[in-house]
């Protein structure tokens, strides 16, 4: 087990501690800050521990422009212009101010994803605790070494990334000043299948690279992020709407309030679950001690009789000798008259 750990605005994150839960708002405010405002309402009544943002224009992303490439030829978005998809996607600018603002006096913390340099450098005027690194920039060393350059922790999707690319990406965020590193096991399928998941990768994300490992997912499965807490996810990351009916560029793939709040509840009582190593009996156990099986006389024996299987038996309750001296048991006699019900004990024994 990972016993590193990190503590974002006083929540610690790592294996000691229940999974971080982090709603991902992306596009489904579906351009209306009113509703942005809603999902931030909604992100802290379902009990998450954080909502992220993305911060990018798409002319920082891409071009407009329509040839080989620039337009989804399959997918969630097929046939969709990358450049009008990021337009329609994108969280303005000029919302993050309010939006900051907003899930700080709900007590939720708030971060984003940077897409650019000039991305970093608005948002660090914000404060943010800590930084995203997406799937599809974990190969941008430049914009990694930026990102770990401000000092703040940085979480980091390896969607789409072999071992080699996330190692020169931890290597880069390290070598740039970053100290506190989360990878999140992640695949870029959307939605994910679940067999595509390879969950067993987390534990193995944390001890190859010496970090806390968690999970963002794109499946349509609450029984992953379960799943996941038990391999050891430390943090759960999740996209996040009011009614995947209203449409937007991640809704098919997003949970709706009362599915966020199951998520939570689920994860963290896995995570309760798992407890410890412990083979001592649990306080809920206690009172039913007594009703396992122990020997008994069934049948009343006189004085000087001897113990046999017609006057012996292993029964409940548990109040007499454990089973396993039934066979010592045998042949033996009787020290005083015993009566069918009385619990057998040593002192029985002539």
């Amino acid at each position: 087990m990972n016993k590193y750990e990190i503590s974002i605005n006083g929540r610690s994150i790592g294996d000691a501690y229940p999974p971080y839960i982090v709603a991902e708002l992306s596009g489904n405010h579906n351009g209306d800050i009113n509703r942005a405002f809603e999902l931030i309402d909604e992100a802290k009544r379902a009990g998450v521990d954080a909502i992220k943002l993305q911060t990018y224009t798409p002319d920082t992303l891409t071009l407009d422009h329509d040839g080989p490439g620039f337009v989804l030829s399959e997918g969630a978005w097929e046939g969709r212009k990358l450049y009008e998809l990021l337009g329609e996607a994108m969280t303005p600018w000029e919302w993050h101010e309010e939006l900051f603002a907003k899930a700080r006096d709900v007590g939720l913390t708030i971060f984003s994803t940077p897409f650019d340099p000039t991305s970093v450098d608005f948002l660090e005027r914000l404060d943010p605790p800590i930084y995203k690194i997406a799937s599809f920039e974990i190969v941008d060393i430049p914009l990694i070494e930026m990102v770990a350059g401000t000092g703040k922790p940085i979480i980091m999707s390896t969607g789409m990334a072999n071992a080699d690319e996330i190692q020169d990406a931890v290597s880069a965020a390290r070598g740039a000043g970053c100290k506190d590193l989360v990878l999140l096991h992640c695949i870029s399928g959307y939605p994910t299948r679940p067999e595509e998941c390879n969950l067993r990768t987390i534990p193995d994300l944390a001890q190859k690279y010496d970090v806390i490992a968690g999970l963002s997912d794109h499946s349509l499965e609450a029984s992953i992020p379960v799943a996941a807490t038990v391999m050891g996810a430390a943090l759960i990351e999740k996209h996040f709407t009011m009614r995947r009916s209203d449409g937007g560029p991640d809704a098919s793939f997003s949970l709706e309030p009362q599915e966020m709040t199951q998520l939570v509840h689920d994860c963290r009582t896995a995570y309760a679950a798992l407890g410890t190593v412990n083979y001592d009996i649990a306080p809920s156990e206690a009172k039913y001690v007594k009703m396992r099986r122990s020997l008994y006389i069934v049948d009343d024996v006189k004085v000087g009789e001897a113990f046999t299987e017609n006057n012996v038996r292993s029964i409940r309750p548990g109040f007499g000798l454990a089973p396993k001296h039934y066979q010592a048991v045998l042949g033996r006699t009787a020290k005083v008259d015993l009566k069918r019900g009385t619990p057998l004990s040593e002192e029985y024994f002539a």
